[in-house]
């Protein structure tokens, strides 16, 4: 008798049906837009390509515990207030979708044609930097206190960016720690010591969040609105053109996750290999 999964179509018709799933599951959930449904297909896709449950279990961690949060918080003025002058919120498009897994999958892809022991730490921190950050943003927007800048430690308005919070911060640590959790823990990889796993994707997701900090206070675009004179990060408001007052055209708000989640993978990584 034929073993299914060893015949290519089948194995790929199983990628593509579960991956096709998901990705309409999120989109009807309004977790994801039009774009970032199809983004999130053809990454499901090139995950369960590439990567044992242990890969896509904890990108699916990752999407729904930050969905969870998002949509939990959803109702509460402060969030709302806070988000009023980011670049992106509410259903994820298909340039967030990239900048939070699409470094993820490329390190699951070069673990499959290039098998070492630090591409699951690397990712490891990649994925939890993403999740640490989302965590902070989702459940730092309903702090009691003030966010203070991280530069100056000065008070700063809600939803500027640079600012942290206590609160924010140990959001951070338990999301950072919740992806090292399941990377230890999934099935998939073996011969990994679970506690240099958790510690390396802890720190380094940490460092991830903090790093998105300084990047979105020094060299992210912010912009000031002719019109009502708003800092924020869109480069419309008020229905008219903004104007950049600080950073780089090139760094939004995406590109800051993304490196500061490739910092926090090279961090992982080092921990790793040193724990290991």
């Amino acid at each position: 008798m034929h073993d299914w999964t060893d015949i290519w179509w089948v194995r790929l018709l199983a990628i593509l049906a579960g991956s096709g799933l998901a990705a309409a599951a999120a989109w009807r959930a309004r977790a994801l837009s039009a774009s970032g449904a199809w983004s999130a297909f053809a990454m499901g896709a090139g995950f369960l390509a590439f990567g044992s449950p242990l890969w896509i279990g904890t990108l699916l961690v990752f999407f729904v515990s930050s969905s969870f949060w998002s949509k939990w918080k959803k109702r509460h003025r402060q969030k709302q207030a806070a988000e009023a002058n980011y670049a992106k919120s509410g259903r994820r498009d298909a340039g967030q979708v990239w900048a939070n897994g699409g470094l993820g999958l490329a390190i699951c892809a070069a673990h499959a044609i290039w098998p070492a022991d630090g591409w699951l730490y690397a990712f490891a921190g990649v994925m939890a930097a993403v999740n640490a950050d989302t965590w902070a943003t989702e459940i730092g927007a309903l702090s009691r206190s003030a966010p203070r800048s991280l530069l100056s430690g000065k008070v700063v308005k809600a939803g500027t960016s640079g600012g942290v919070t206590l609160l924010g911060s140990a959001a951070a640590a338990g999301g950072a720690l919740l992806i090292g959790a399941s990377v230890a823990l999934l099935p998939g990889e073996a011969s990994y010591p679970a506690m240099s796993l958790i510690a390396a994707a802890g720190i380094g997701g940490l460092f991830g969040a903090f790093a998105d900090s300084f990047l979105g206070a020094t060299a992210q675009a912010m912009y000031s609105c002719p019109a009502c004179g708003a800092e924020t990060e869109r480069t419309s408001h008020c229905g008219i053109a903004t104007r950049r007052t600080r950073g780089f055209g090139f760094m939004t708000n995406d590109a800051v996750n993304m490196v500061s989640s490739a910092a926090a993978g090279l961090v992982a990584f080092g921990i790793g290999m040193l724990l290991s």
